[in-house]
């Protein structure tokens, strides 16, 4: 049984109890998901199951789309609504046009700080830890693009809205900062992932369906069908490791003349592509 589950996360839940959870039901150990959702998220999880595994590598670079609800008048140490409430303020009159002016300017690539309440580790340690045990830490910033921003609804103090970015990009800061040119405290009180690449929410199933048998494997070909492609008819360098001449550029989806996924490959820029991963 090797291919990919697309799960629709519930709140309460981490990616690692739902790896666990795929583990016990599909009796398989060889199980690992394609980028991490917070306890209190919900949403698209990606989890790779048997051979599959071997392409999370090209699938944890996929863009990502979130609808999230930022609520103002109140900063968190995580900050999201599980944490210790830091400062509160009152929030005067906003209208929407100065909401949607500041949402459009974090469009575009940019530099983020993650919150101390994140599993990036820095000398060998979480920094949830460090923040767990008072412990100073340098948090440097990351290189992160949102590609789309929209606004949602705008009411009571909160602000929902639709934002896709890179790969490494924290919602939870972007919402803070976004509280923040607004001029007031604020925290993430609800996230959802709605899209991982090409897979959208609606794909996905259920922890009950998948506990009733109601679910399909997607195939690695369907996860990566977005790569650049070329077909050989004779794969025996592929299987060896050899590099194939070719003037394709970036990552390169090989396949075999019966259209099977072989392997990812990339360019060497002297005209030749490299192996990767093998996918076979």
């Amino acid at each position: 049984m090797d291919g990919i589950l697309l799960i629709n996360k519930p709140a309460g839940y981490t990616s690692h109890d739902i790896v666990g959870i795929v583990r016990k039901k599909l009796h398989t150990k060889k199980v690992g998901h394609c980028g991490t959702l917070d306890p209190d998220a919900t949403g698209v999880l990606v989890v790779c199951v048997n051979k599959a595994t071997k392409a999370i590598q090209f699938l944890m670079s996929d863009t990502k789309v979130y609808r999230a609800t930022l609520s103002l008048g109140k900063s968190t140490d995580t900050y999201d609504a599980s944490g210790k409430i830091l400062e509160e303020k009152e929030v005067g009159q906003i209208s929407k046009a100065q909401v949607i002016d500041v949402l459009n300017s974090f469009l575009g690539k940019s530099k983020q700080k993650p919150p101390i309440y994140s599993a990036i580790k820095v000398n060998g340690k979480k920094l949830y830890e460090y923040a767990r045990n008072g412990e100073e830490v340098e948090i440097k910033e990351r290189d992160i693009e949102i590609m789309m921003i929209e606004l949602i609804d705008f009411s009571n103090n909160e602000i929902v809205f639709d934002v896709k970015c890179s790969k490494g990009t924290y919602i939870r800061s972007l919402c803070v900062d976004i509280a923040k040119k607004l001029g007031y405290p604020g925290h993430m009180s609800h996230l959802e992932r709605r899209q991982a690449g090409r897979f959208l929410i609606t794909d996905c199933i259920t922890l009950e369906q998948l506990e009733n048998d109601d679910y399909s494997l997607h195939s690695i070909d369907d996860a990566l069908c977005g790569f650049p492609q070329l077909k050989l008819d004779d794969p025996t360098p592929v299987y060896h490791g050899k590099q194939i001449k070719s003037d394709l550029t970036g990552q390169v989806a090989i396949y075999d003349n019966q259209n099977h996924l072989l392997a990812i490959y990339e360019s060497t820029g002297q005209g030749y592509l490299k192996n990767v991963r093998g996918l076979w």
